[in-house]
């Protein structure tokens, strides 16, 4: 994301709507999502920097997270919490792999259009984001409490806190740099 600043803003400013604008789903379940889906793509950074960010928001349950990454359907979740996840595992393979089926299961536990469509949109968003990750070989941290400081900035400033904006792009730095 500092390498393209210019790309970097909108793919953070996807991130801020899909896990903390205002939503009926809670911050800490669309979190669950995005990691759910980083811990099927193994995406280590992410699963586990989202791992942590919805621990925080679930008064710190990490094993309720490490429990929906090893199998949601086991875990103290609600139904429609499952159900959606069910949707985005089959988004994580392929969109084309969702039936009606997953869709009417969600819609029979309460799930409404938008947390379904935005339930896809999270899943289909953080396979683009683990890819990006994993396919640079982006630097993750060993050190466990490097991911919790950053989902505590997650949880108190956002995706996009201001400042976080880089003042020049990759051709700008290459420019200065020769």
């Amino acid at each position: 994301m500092v390498f393209r600043p210019e790309t970097a803003k909108p793919l953070r400013e996807l991130a801020e709507i899909l896990l903390r604008s205002a939503h009926t789903l809670s911050p800490a379940e669309r979190e669950l999502i995005a990691t759910f889906v980083s811990a099927r793509n193994d995406c280590r950074y992410c699963q586990t920097v989202h791992g942590y960010t919805a621990a925080q928001y679930l008064d710190e349950d990490e094993a309720l997270v490490e429990a929906v990454k090893r199998n949601p359907r086991e875990a103290e979740i609600s139904d429609k919490l499952k159900a959606l996840l069910a949707i985005a595992e089959k988004v994580q393979i392929s969109g084309k792999s969702v039936t009606p089926t997953e869709i009417e299961a969600a819609r029979n536990c309460g799930a409404t259009d938008l947390e379904i469509h935005d339930t896809v949109l999270i899943a289909a968003a953080f396979c683009m984001y683990n890819r990006y990750v994993d396919g640079l070989a982006a630097w993750t941290p060993e050190e466990q409490h490097i991911y919790k400081d950053m989902a505590n900035r997650v949880v108190t400033v956002g995706y996009t806190p201001p400042g976080w904006e880089i003042p020049f792009s990759a051709t700008e730095k290459e420019t200065k740099s020769k």
